[in-house]
């Protein structure tokens, strides 16, 4: 792989086998399957995509519901194995996929600041260092000791992302999470990924924001039904899979 690219996706293949069958519990679902009488109908989620990104580049995935932007996006972070292909990955990464997805309900915030440092690779050494800049940005001082089970939606977010966005990646993965929080958390956040990504940052985004892809990327690519329609500048894509969509209404 050139040294000039960050992430290289090749004729990548994800199925999925969803079960057919209607069972009333779980104990009924082990028992067909031990019996082997469960029937899957196979379902593929991604069909040969290939995807060279370079470093810098702002990358934008576009497509409708089921499209296979996030399991794309799954797989090149490491967070999936895909039935068929590869990725190699040139330089440090940090999905930020589904926020709070790490998190272990029973311990505090404090202690799943470390837990989710530890997954992200990070000593307990460099978390201490970051741990006052996470507090701070999160606005969870006064509920940081506090079991994670009891925090809502919006507070689980706001640690998620603050633990996620405390390192600088050379290569940063971000599915739909730019709507963490209230209004003036939102802009905190927006902010910051516009202070992350000024550098050399390799930026990996999916939205169903056209508007959000074409304000912060300068690629985009557009997958539907698990195929690779189209990848080029990102107004000349978003123009054509706009123009799609307003057809398929029509």
């Amino acid at each position: 792989m050139s040294k000039d690219i960050a992430i290289e996706a090749k004729n990548i293949c994800m199925e999925f086998n969803l079960s057919k069958e209607k069972t009333d519990n779980l104990k009924e679902y082990v028992i067909k399957a031990l019996k082997k009488e469960l029937r899957f109908q196979s379902f593929w989620a991604l069909k040969d995509v290939s995807v060279s990104i370079n470093k810098g580049e702002k990358v934008g995935f576009i497509g409708l519901n089921g499209a296979g932007k996030s399991t794309l996006l799954k797989i090149m972070s490491g967070v999936m194995k895909p039935t068929r292909g590869s990725v190699t990955v040139n330089g440090s990464l940090a999905p930020l996929l589904a926020l709070g997805a790490g998190f272990d309900n029973n311990y505090s915030g404090r202690e799943n600041i470390y837990l989710n440092g530890a997954i992200l690779g990070h000593s307990k050494a460099y978390m201490d260092k970051k741990f006052d800049e996470i507090l701070e940005f999160s606005e969870l001082e006064e509920f940081i000791d506090v079991p994670v089970k009891n925090y809502s939606s919006g507070m689980r977010s706001r640690l998620s992302f603050s633990i996620a966005t405390s390192v600088n990646p050379d290569i940063l993965i971000l599915d739909e999470v730019l709507s963490v929080g209230d209004m003036s958390f939102q802009a905190k956040c927006k902010k910051k990924m516009a202070n992350m990504m000024s550098g050399d940052a390799t930026l990996l985004f999916v939205s169903h924001s056209v508007g959000q892809v074409r304000s912060m990327c300068d690629r985009a690519v557009w997958l539907n039904k698990g195929k690779l329609i189209a990848d080029g500048e990102v107004n000349d894509i978003c123009d054509q899979y706009e123009h799609y969509v307003r057809n398929m209404k029509k």
